[in-house]
């Protein structure tokens, strides 16, 4: 009987790949794609199922993602680039391998230190990418990427941010049959009174740290989010001269970094009545509230993560008065005047895999693709 069941996990659990459903890690329902949407409606995680989407609006993806499963619980990672995709693309190279790196050297125990370091070895190391690129491409020093990472890991989820992605909990409310909605990721966008707070406060001299352009608030007038990896052209005053663009070159010498890379940490002890996690980007925010999305996934598990995308996308369509199948008609780029790329995970907690604390072997690893 054991060897028997032994058998059918390991089934479940082969290395992913690009080729059909059964030979990919976890995946045990649909994967496929609907023009710039991609997706997998079901798969297999180390705690319970997962659900993942993207969908692209730039001329080249700018977000990236991954879930990551293995001895060190469960890792998933949503980076949201702006200005182009090198930053998110080396996020999700280098911050998941940083992590791992450093929790081993802490004997394969993980804390928010762990996760702190990772975050400032993934700077450092794109900083030290865009320096190597200086004489060829500058521009390198104008991406950067938002970061949000959960980690679960001995009955206790660790959430780490930079930017405006998010993590919101689906919570069971007794036998109600209901589920609430509690936002677990701390943002740093310049439209939140409590950032600009922290931002005027950090720089007391700078009467222009905050600027409302266009009816929204930007740091320096420039860019949404105070903090961030990449950006080094609002960090260190040796990238932000010529030849970068002349609309990111500030007109006064920076004394001191602009935005931080520094993460806010929490750690959240999981709970029995913790269903669901949707992680997303801030382009599935942008439309749909944290109530709304927890509805949708409580009310159609399987293929959540794409349902999460397309309602947010039909809300698009509303805003601009035109039809869900006119604006699925509109080819990237030309897309990101109605919305932005859209990441979803959803992750769904089996508490009983969890307080066994099971690992599956070989670990689960999936990323999103480069472009779509």
């Amino acid at each position: 009987m054991l060897h028997a069941l032994m058998n059918l996990i390991s089934q479940c659990w082969k290395p992913f790949g690009r080729g059909d459903e059964s030979s990919s890690a976890g995946i045990v329902g649909r994967e496929g794609k609907d023009g710039l949407l991609w997706f997998k409606d079901i798969g297999k995680y180390g705690s319970g199922d997962f659900s993942m989407a993207v969908v692209q609006a730039n001329h080249v993806l700018e977000d990236q993602s991954q879930i990551e499963s293995g001895p060190l619980g469960t890792f998933v990672g949503i980076y949201d680039g702006h200005g182009g995709p090198d930053a998110a693309r080396y996020v999700c190279d280098h911050l998941f391998r940083n992590f791992r790196a450093i929790s081993a050297e802490s004997r394969g125990v993980v804390t928010t230190e762990t996760i702190e370091t990772a975050f400032r070895r993934t700077e450092e190391g794109f900083t030290a990418l865009v320096s190597e690129l200086w004489s060829t491409r500058p521009q390198v020093a104008t991406t950067g990427s938002c970061c949000l990472v959960g980690v679960i890991y001995q009955q206790t989820l660790f959430v780490a941010n930079v930017g405006d992605s998010r993590l919101v909990l689906g919570r069971k409310v007794g036998n109600t049959g209901g589920v609430a909605s509690i936002q677990l990721s701390t943002e740093h966008n310049a439209n939140i009174e409590a950032v600009r707070q922290e931002l005027k406060e950090l720089h007391p001299d700078d009467p222009q740290i905050v600027v409302l352009k266009h009816g929204v608030w930007k740091v320096k007038g420039i860019i949404q989010v105070s903090r961030s990896i990449g950006d080094v052209y609002m960090k260190h005053a040796r990238f932000n001269r010529e030849p970068i663009n002349a609309k990111f070159r500030l007109p006064e010498p920076m004394n001191m970094p602009i935005l931080s890379a520094n993460p806010t940490i929490i750690s959240h002890p999981l709970q029995p009545n913790d269903s669901f996690l949707i992680f997303a980007s801030d382009g599935l925010w942008e439309h749909l509230s944290n109530e709304r999305a927890v509805e949708i996934v409580h009310s159609n598990p399987r293929g959540s993560a794409k349902r999460l995308v397309k309602a947010a996308l039909h809300e698009a369509a509303r805003k601009r008065e035109m039809r869900y199948s006119d604006l699925h008609k509109i080819d990237k780029k030309v897309r990101r005047h109605f919305h932005d790329d859209i990441t979803v995970i959803v992750l769904f907690l089996n508490h009983d895999l969890i307080s066994r604390g099971t690992v599956l072997n070989p670990p689960l690893s999936i990323r999103s693709a480069l472009d779509h």
